[in-house]
């Protein structure tokens, strides 16, 4: 299908952006690297009267170390997420799951922070957010405000970001050493949208889990952190046995729905399966 007419603009600073999307009113949709985007719009699920491209906004880019964390510029894209050294070394999750994005095309094109703030609920990376309590720097007319991740994410294609904001950089802490990692998804194909994911980060010390993080993805209308299995994990013996009882909690808290490609009870058993593989692996067992 085609568009419906739209005014374009191409802005050339975070305060232009804000601007135009001010004077766009309700109306206005933010461009970054268009993977979501522009189906949206061919689809006409979407009518904007002004579209506002941000791909260009040199204050939206780039990854830096900021001491405790990284900093991600919302308009990075998953290829330069992937493969930064930075990440790599500080917060491989993040790395692992953008690894899962679709297909390298989409990957060179579409951005960290475009797939943040459309919240879909089958997307890998607000659950890696979840989990790592990354930390979203957004920007109104009102000036800048940090939204953590448990925060952000509010229903379906959802975010408590206000129509007037844009997500400008995200801030990854830091986890040091004794970290391991794994993103565990589960989907029909290989370039297809999770049916289920899990985020996971365990600190082992010796035969001990110190703590787990567990983000899950397509379990509601948004990431879910496991709660229950991070505080069954907290100072556990580091045995697949105790991974395994941990894990049959991971649905605690879950609202799984039923779709074409799974039922809810599906879903709920592939989540306590993928987060026992998850965790186990994170931990090294």
């Amino acid at each position: 299908m085609i568009p419906v007419s739209f005014d374009y603009v191409r802005a050339t600073s975070v305060a232009d952006a804000v601007a135009a999307l001010v004077a766009g009113g309700e109306d206005a949709k933010v461009l970054a690297g268009g993977q979501s985007l522009m189906p949206v719009l061919r689809l006409r699920m979407a009518a904007p009267t002004v579209v506002i491209d941000c791909s260009r906004v040199t204050e939206m880019q780039g990854i830096t170390d900021a001491g405790d964390s990284v900093v991600i510029g919302a308009g990075t894209t998953h290829h330069e997420v992937m493969n930064n050294p930075l990440i790599n070394e500080h917060t491989p999750l993040l790395a692992m799951a953008t690894a899962t994005v679709a297909d390298p095309a989409i990957r060179h094109r579409g951005t960290l922070g475009g797939a943040l703030a459309h919240a879909d609920p089958a997307g890998d990376l607000p659950a890696v957010a979840l989990a790592l309590d990354a930390v979203m720097t957004v920007v109104g007319p009102q000036g800048s405000r940090d939204i953590p991740a448990a925060e952000l994410f509010t229903d379906y294609f959802t975010t408590s970001m206000a129509e007037d904001e844009i997500l400008v950089s995200i801030r990854v802490p830091k986890l040091g050493p004794g970290w391991g990692y794994h993103y565990e998804k589960f989907q029909r194909t290989a370039q297809g949208w999770a049916i289920v994911g899990v985020a996971a980060a365990v600190q082992r010390n010796n035969g001990t889990i110190n703590q787990a993080r567990v983000g899950l993805t397509n379990m509601g209308p948004g990431p879910v952190r496991a709660s229950s299995v991070e505080q069954a994990l907290t100072n556990a013996a580091a045995t697949a046995e105790s991974v395994a009882a941990a894990a049959q909690s991971a649905t605690d808290g879950t609202r799984a729905t039923s779709d074409l490609h799974a039922a809810a009870d599906y879903r709920e058993h592939l989540a306590r399966v993928m987060t026992e593989r998850a965790v186990a692996k994170a931990a090294g067992i």
